[in-house]
């Protein structure tokens, strides 16, 4: 098991040095104010309307980086910095939840999927390890149960791939929109451009983790299958 070990330390540090990075970019862009004035929730507001969607509400929901779209209830949740912000950080990231409730009103094929996904992914998520344990520590005698928990991971993988499109395509709608509308122009719209292309490198070191984590686990298998 020491090579699983070293996959998830390798992916963990590079997860913590991305996150570090959006971090310290964000704070950083968060100092610089926004010409137009306008807070996060006029901002995400404005976009929600200029897109013709009215039956979405804009609320604050505590913590730092907590920033959602919510489909079930068509809320764009915001954190207070971003909710009351008017700085780059605040524009960037209120229009990128945004870019999810356009996509929702659109039916955007993979934001579509991904929804679907929730409700097992969830389920899967929380006996997946313990499966995937017991299937490694008895894979002699029954070799099924490791197939079943590489079946439960293929399918978080299959999930994490899927947010690739749908963050990207929510954060090129966002820019679109912020350039369009004169929110953002210049080296405003850089660095809003360049915040979420931080926030988006997390998802994709996520994806390639659990790629790398699922084949290791199919290796194992085949490994058990030849012994």
């Amino acid at each position: 098991m020491i090579s699983i070990y070293l996959i998830f330390g390798v992916f963990m540090l590079i997860s913590w040095l991305i996150s570090s990075r959006l971090k310290s970019k964000f704070e950083e862009y968060s100092q610089i104010p926004l010409r137009s004035g306008l807070s996060g929730k006029e901002i995400a507001e404005k976009m929600l309307h200029d897109n013709n969607i009215f039956d979405v509400n804009v609320i604050s929901v505590e913590g730092q980086l907590t920033d959602h779209y919510n489909p079930v209830d068509k809320t764009v949740n915001l954190s207070p910095d971003v909710f009351t912000g008017r700085s780059v950080t605040s524009a960037a990231i209120a229009a990128h939840e945004c870019g999810h409730a356009v996509q929702h009103a659109q039916a955007y094929a993979f934001l579509q999927m991904r929804s679907s996904l929730v409700p097992i992914v969830s389920i899967s998520s929380q006996y997946m390890q313990w499966i995937l344990l017991a299937g490694v520590l008895t894979l002699q005698w029954f070799p099924q149960l490791l197939l079943v928990g590489i079946a439960m991971f293929a399918l978080t993988t299959v999930f994490s791939i899927i947010t690739l499109p749908v963050e990207f395509d929510a954060s090129a709608r966002a820019l679109v929109w912020l350039n369009g509308s004169g929110i953002t122009s210049g080296i405003e719209h850089d660095k809003a451009a360049n915040g979420l292309k931080w926030a988006a490198a997390t998802y994709v070191v996520a994806a390639l983790g659990s790629l790398a984590t699922l084949a290791y686990y199919i290796m194992i298998y085949a490994g058990g299958r030849r012994s």
